[in-house]
C-alpha cells in the first residue's frame, strides 16, 4: 500500500457500490425515503471528485488558479447553504439576494481563519497547501451556515406567536426574533464541538491520519489535527453568529410579524 491510505484498483471499485448500495437498501428499507438520495448523492461525488482529482493536477502548480479554484469553492458553497437555510430552490425568485445574504456567514467565517493561518506563515502560501485548508474551513462555514439557518427558520415557523408578542409589546424585529432564535442557533456548533472535545479520544480525524501516512511524525500530526479543530471551531462560530444576525435582521428570512 505504500504511502496511501487506499489502493486504487477493482478492489476499490467493488467495495464502493458494496457501500453504496448498503446505505441506499438501508435507506429505503428503513421508511427514512433516503434511497434514492443516496444514489445521486453517491454519483456526484465520484464524478466530482474525479474531475476535481484530475483539474488539481493543473491548479496547484499556480497560486492565481488556486485562488480562483478557493472561489469557486465559495460560490458552490453559498449556493448549498441558501438552498438549505431557506429552503427555497436557486431558481426561485429573489436568488441573488439571498446568495448575496448567506455569502456573508460563509465567507466571514472562513476568511478571517484563512487570512490568520496563511499570515502566520503556519501553512506555506502554496496551491497543495491553501486549497485543502481553505476547502476544509469553507466546508465548515458552508455546514454551519446551513444548520444554524435551517433551525432558525423551522423554530421562527413554529414560534411565530411568540415574535408577534414580542413585538406587540415594543421589542425591535431584530430583539424579537433573537429572543426565540438565538438559543437554537447554537445547536449547530454541537457538531464541531463534539468532534473536538474528543479527538483523539474517539476518532482520529483525516488530517492527523493525513500527515501520518505522507511520513510525518505523530506529533507534527497532532498539531496539524489541532490546527484544524480550532480553525474549524473559530470558523463555524463566526458563520453562525453572522447567520444568526441576518437572519434577526430580515436578510436571510422574512421576519415574522
Amino acid at each position: 500500500m505504500g504511502s496511501s491510505v487506499v489502493d486504487v484498483d477493482l478492489r476499490l471499485g467493488v467495495v464502493l457500490v458494496a457501500l453504496t448500495a448498503l446505505a441506499a437498501v438501508s435507506g429505503r428499507l428503513s421508511g427514512l425515503g433516503e434511497g434514492r438520495s443516496v444514489l445521486i448523492a453517491a454519483g456526484r461525488a465520484t464524478v466530482q471528485l474525479a474531475v476535481v482529482s484530475a483539474l488539481l493536477l493543473v491548479v496547484v502548480g499556480s497560486l492565481w488558479l488556486s485562488a480562483a479554484f478557493v472561489l469557486l469553492m465559495v460560490s458552490v458553497a453559498t449556493a448549498t447553504a441558501a438552498g438549505r437555510a431557506t429552503g427555497r430552490p436557486l431558481r426561485s425568485p429573489g436568488a441573488v439576494a439571498r446568495l448575496t445574504a448567506t455569502a456573508v456567514p460563509v465567507i466571514g467565517g472562513a476568511a478571517p481563519v484563512v487570512a490568520l493561518v496563511l499570515a502566520s506563515g503556519t501553512v506555506p502560501l502554496r496551491g497543495e497547501a491553501v486549497i485543502p485548508i481553505a476547502g476544509i474551513l469553507i466546508g465548515g462555514a458552508m455546514t454551519a451556515t446551513s444548520l444554524a439557518g435551517r433551525r432558525l427558520r423551522e423554530e421562527l415557523g413554529q414560534r411565530r406567536g411568540e415574535v408577534e408578542a414580542a413585538l406587540a409589546v415594543g421589542l425591535l424585529p431584530r430583539d424579537a426574533v433573537l429572543l426565540v432564535g438565538r438559543p437554537v442557533a447554537g445547536t449547530a456548533l454541537v457538531p464541531p464541538l463534539d468532534q473536538t472535545r474528543t479527538v483523539g479520544l474517539v476518532t482520529l480525524p483525516g488530517a492527523f491520519v493525513g500527515v501520518l501516512l505522507g511520513g510525518g511524525s505523530p506529533l507534527e500530526a497532532g498539531a496539524a489535527q489541532l490546527l484544524v479543530l480550532v480553525g474549524l471551531l473559530a470558523t463555524e462560530v463566526l458563520a453562525v453568529w453572522a447567520v444568526t444576525e441576518l437572519v434577526a435582521r430580515g436578510r436571510v428570512l422574512p421576519v415574522p410579524g
